[in-house]
């Protein structure tokens, strides 16, 4: 079995050592393993805990929240319901931010056109009209 230390997971995870022992402080690696001196050593399993917790901490999700999913697990299948919904919440949360993603895009690219035009041009006059429209 694989075991990682603290530097070497913060490594393979793209995260600090800092934000592991803040993890673990916070309650969010209730199964983490430590050594006799009590140095904290990683296994797959948390691995794997760490990016579903980063995945939601990327959708937003207070660390609150996400310790409550923690705790949801640890008390096994009387809470898969709660965990389902909550991961449609997320779902919910991540959709909405995709489209504002996607209107944001269009103004992006609107305004890559438009400079686009100008520097064509040689002016921005060809357009001034259309100098602060936002998209089509």
């Amino acid at each position: 079995m694989t075991s990682y230390s603290i530097s070497e997971a913060a490594q393979l995870l793209n995260l600090t050592p800092y934000a592991l022992r803040y993890y673990d402080k916070e309650g969010l690696l209730p199964f983490l393993e430590r050594s006799a001196s009590g140095t904290r050593f990683f296994k797959e399993a948390d691995i794997a805990s760490l990016k579903i917790i980063e995945c939601l901490k990327a959708t937003g999700m207070p660390i609150k929240e996400i310790k409550t999913f923690i705790d949801w697990c640890s008390d096994g299948d009387s809470t898969l319901r709660q965990r389902r919904d909550m991961f449609e919440e997320r779902k919910a949360v991540v959709e909405a931010h995709m489209a504002e993603l996607v209107e944001t895009m269009k103004v992006i690219r609107h305004k890559c056109d438009y400079y686009e035009a100008a520097l064509a041009a040689g002016t921005e006059s060809v357009h001034r009209e259309k100098a602060i429209s936002p998209a089509p």
